[in-house]
């Protein structure tokens, strides 16, 4: 095992007296002041304190192993294209495109009149990132009319995003900026102004407003329950603005006519526990609306605008065909769907017809892509596979053919023939069988170091995707795996709700099941496997290594969700209301509390050995809080009886997703693969 440095003290967090009883329990919580009481401003100098010492401490250890995550950050920057860009896609009188500047960490936006030759910018987001150490643009919307363009951003990863608006006839920036938005922009038909989503001091969107440029805010729509969170969208045929509100399970949409800003929305359906929905319109006077409301793989159906509770079904879901998504088009509807777990994309028409896309290869991932016209007589798909780069592909409704536009390109040189990918399917403790998708140079040999990836959670499925990055673990003779855990959804809703609430700990057991597969049929030798996961994949880390810590040769828990118990009693929290119907409400259910004290990775600590890791968190992280890394990180290192490395990096200028810039965000990478390295013994 990978020990800590004998010559570097580790540091030590001050334990404080804590105590919470509820349903009757009481639990102590001795690093519970790591959490800032005036969270979203940290200013505590003592919590400050100690997360930098972790911080220098983690620079201390890999200080030795600099040349190495050098070379690993060089060989994975090699793979970028430096001066890569998008396919153009046509919106209405112009043509757009985004292009990135050798050498530049964020994209420019580009537009041009159809038929032009020249591109004039639209926005460069290098120049709004200058003097920021984080910058990441929300939405961006062009003004029906052309001439504004309003956009939004966030400048140090709180998802706070300020709104602007440009006149982009004389380059000039208007007065109109909004702070404490969601980043989504809906423009009005006139061009007389836009909608946006103000969220509150905990984070919360919940509030629609109508933003008359040069003028005031008018309120549309705002959600007074705390554990529903709000969103916008603009209908595919540009008629309508949606307004969702929801959490993980439910949903509620209305509707309002972009062409009358004074309209009062109308509401599609109405809320009803466990019923989810989204809505878009065929341009013809009908919404279609999908829904699992009959149907937990969902069903599609239509509905008149002017009596949208009234749904006819069009397409039904079944326990094999799970709908997963949908954009209407002039003439047809585009579904994302899954059967029996592949991605495939239908197209379905009118008359009740329908056609399914081909695809190139048996195992791979597709998704609607970039589609920004409604009378189009394409249809642009995002495509990967573990061996294929992403790619796009546009498919001509008139000869039913696929063209490909663009596949990524890696400049130090890639060849898709040297590797290999298989799918196995692993029945765990159960006796249900859980998909794995596996990658691997041609050169691998069984019993080679496996990196394991996991996440399992709120329905969303791990695809099996390529990743250019993920070669550096490949060309150095690992395995890549892929658990396809219960909790997502590769299998279906049924699968998601079979990893959530009471049934959580499927997920965990699942994981720790498919490692120990790898490892009984040879794939990895014995303790031969190490694992990763981020948000509650992070959770998923550090439920498994309590369960099992014997299993894995190093860990690395990235923004890991590993105080779920406190958090989940913390009402105050922006995510904690949303979140219930993903984890149970702890507060008012003791069923509930005590499932999740029972799998809780923070509160499962034990004396005993653990695997090498590493912890990352985001100090502006909204989603989830600093000090859930910092506390784990900290009660572990004063329970565990093992000397194995533990180390945690906190980014102090970023949020949930770290670093922002292209290539900057490309380091951590390598210091994560340096340390997995480092675990095997491989530096």
């Amino acid at each position: 095992m990978l020990k800590a440095p004998a010559s570097l003290a580790p540091p030590k967090a001050t334990t404080k007296p804590y105590q919470a009883s509820h349903h009757g329990i009481t639990f102590e919580d001795p690093y519970f002041w790591l959490k800032d009481p005036g969270y979203p401003e940290v200013t505590d100098e003592e919590i400050l304190g100690y997360l930098r010492q972790e911080n220098d401490y983690f620079e201390s250890v890999m200080k030795d192993q600099a040349d190495l995550t050098d070379a690993l950050f060089e060989e994975i920057k090699g793979r970028i294209k430096e001066d890569d860009e998008s396919v153009p896609w046509a919106d209405g009188d112009h043509e757009y495109r985004w292009a990135f500047a050798k050498g530049a960490e964020y994209r420019a936006w580009y537009r041009r009149p159809k038929g032009a030759s020249d591109w004039d910018v639209l926005l460069d987001e290098n120049l709004e990132a200058e003097g920021h150490e984080f910058f990441k643009l929300g939405g961006m919307a062009v003004s029906p009319c052309g001439r504004y363009l309003a956009y939004s951003s966030d400048t140090n990863g709180s998802e706070r995003f300020t709104a602007r608006v440009r006149d982009l006839k004389t380059g000039d920036m208007l007065a109109d900026e909004i702070v404490e938005t969601s980043g989504e922009i809906v423009w009005a038909l006139d061009s007389s102004g836009f909608y946006y989503v103000k969220v509150s001091k905990e984070w919360r969107p919940y509030l629609v407003n109508f933003h008359t440029l040069g003028g005031e805010a008018r309120k549309v729509y705002e959600e007074s329950d705390t554990s529903f969170f709000v969103h916008i969208r603009r209908t595919s045929s540009r008629s309508h603005l949606v307004i969702r509100s929801a959490d993980h399970v439910t949903a509620e949409n209305l509707v309002v006519p972009l062409d009358d800003a004074s309209a009062v929305p109308a509401l599609v359906r109405a809320r009803e526990t466990g019923h989810d929905y989204t809505v878009d319109h065929d341009g013809a006077g009908h919404f279609y609306i999908r829904s699992n409301g009959s149907q937990k793989n969902f069903s599609i159906y239509k509905a008149p605008v002017g009596a949208p509770a009234d749904w006819t079904p069009i397409l039904e879901g079944s326990a094999s065909l799970y709908l997963t998504g949908m954009q209407a088009f002039e003439g047809f509807l585009a579904v994302e769907e899954k059967l029996d777990g592949l991605d495939q994309i239908r197209l379905l028409f009118p008359d009740g017809t329908s056609r399914h896309i081909d695809m190139p290869e048996p195992v791979y991932e597709v998704g609607l892509g970039t589609n920004a016209e409604f009378s189009q007589k394409h249809v642009r798909l995002g495509y990967s596979s573990l061996v294929t780069p992403p790619s796009v592909f546009d498919y001509d409704l008139g000869t039913d053919k696929m063209t490909l536009r663009k596949e990524q390109e890696i400049p130090s040189g890639y060849d898709k023939t040297g590797y290999a990918s298989e799918r196995l399917m692993v029945k765990v403790r159960d006796g249900v069988e859980v998909p794995v998708s596996l990658v691997y140079g041609k050169d691998w040999k069984k019993g080679a170091p496996v990196h394991l990836y996991g996440y399992g959670a709120y329905g969303l499925g791990m695809s099996p995707s390529f990743s250019a990055t993920r070669l550096s673990l490949l060309d150095r003779g690992f395995a890549y795996a892929i658990a396809h855990i219960r909790g997502g959804d590769e299998l279906g809703y049924g699968w998601y709700e079979d990893g959530k609430l009471e049934k959580r700990t499927n997920t965990f057991n699942d994981f720790v099941d498919v490692a120990r597969h790898l490892e009984s049929e040879g794939y990895a030798s014995k303790g031969g496997i190490s694992i990763s996961g981020g948000s509650a994949g992070g959770e998923l880390m550090g439920a498994v290594v309590n369960q099992a810590p014997e299993l894995f040769k190093g860990v690395v828990l990235h923004v890991p969700f590993v105080d779920v118990l406190n958090t989940m009693l913390d009402a105050d929290l922006p995510l904690t209301p949303i979140e219930w119907p993903e984890w149970g409400n702890p507060i008012k259910d003791k069923a509930a509390f005590e499932t999740i004290k029972s799998y809780c990775p923070y509160s499962n600590i034990e004396a005993k050995d653990y695997p090498p890791m590493l912890v990352t968190g985001g100090l502006n992280d909204p989603r989830v809080t600093y000090w859930e890394p910092a506390k784990w990180t900290a009660k572990l290192r004063a329970t565990k009886t093992d000397d194995n490395l533990l180390m945690m990096k906190i980014n102090m200028g970023a949020g949930h997703g770290g670093k922002s810039g292209r290539f900057e965000r490309y380091r951590e990478v390598a210091e994560e693969y340096t340390f997995l390295l480092m675990a095997f013994d491989l530096i």
